[in-house]
């Protein structure tokens, strides 16, 4: 049996955890999006459809174990495409004070991210 004390695992911090709640707000907000502005079986499909779309970019490009390698700029214009998106269905559903935070905060802890990312 392997020695558990020589087992490195990366160090959790904050601003991880704040990056997973920032992830985790934009795709509840295009799951609301998407059940609250269409009619009934459309309301459905745009409801699951929506965050699922953001989750697989996201897992696809973003995330630290990313499927696909791209360049650090492709990467923040993904992550930041899905937090506009976040932002906007926000603002479409009459909440555009909600969509303003939201986006602010997602957009905080990206830019936070990025630069602990290029040190």
């Amino acid at each position: 049996m392997p020695d558990s004390s020589a087992v490195s695992r990366p160090r959790v911090t904050v601003l991880d955890v704040l990056r997973l709640a920032s992830e985790l707000v934009a795709f509840a907000s295009l799951a609301l999006w998407g059940f609250l502005a269409w009619p009934m079986p459309w309301s459905v499909v745009a409801g699951i459809g929506a965050p699922v779309a953001a989750i697989l970019l996201w897992a696809l490009f973003v995330s630290p174990r990313a499927v696909v390698a791209v360049p650090l700029g492709v990467r923040t214009i993904v992550e930041l495409l899905i937090f506009v998106s976040a932002t906007l269905a926000l603002w479409a559903l009459d909440l555009p004070w909600a969509g303003v935070a939201v986006g602010a905060f997602c957009v905080l802890i990206g830019v936070l991210v990025l630069r602990r990312d290029l040190r």
